[in-house]
């Protein structure tokens, strides 16, 4: 059963843009580097708040097995390099993960 991991940062107004920017062009092709077997996409949303940004990501895969090819046996451990911590005002420190159970498209 496909699985969903979905994670959770914060950065300042002004650091938004460049922290999607490193999404975009560092972080996720990192990301699609590994050739982790299961793994099928990932999405990005963004939110603005009043005194910050928030962005989620989530992640597609497989099965669980396949979220641990990704991170290890500890599957909440969180992906964030360096260069993204650097511009994040905080983020969750673990992964949640959902079992997809239906997708409807109209």
């Amino acid at each position: 059963m496909p699985v969903k991991r979905i994670w959770h940062g914060w950065t300042t107004p002004e650091n938004a843009n460049a922290y999607e920017t490193l999404l975009k062009t560092f972080v996720f092709p990192s990301i699609e580097a590994k050739k982790v077997a299961g793994y099928r996409s990932i999405e990005l949303l963004r939110r603005p708040l009043e005194d910050e940004v928030e962005f989620i990501t989530v992640m597609t895969f497989d099965d669980l097995d396949s979220v641990k090819a990704f991170v290890g046996e500890d599957y909440e451990t969180v992906y964030v390099p360096d260069r993204a911590r650097a511009i994040l005002k905080r983020f969750d420190d673990r992964s949640q993960h959902y079992e997809l159970i239906e997708t409807r498209h109209y």
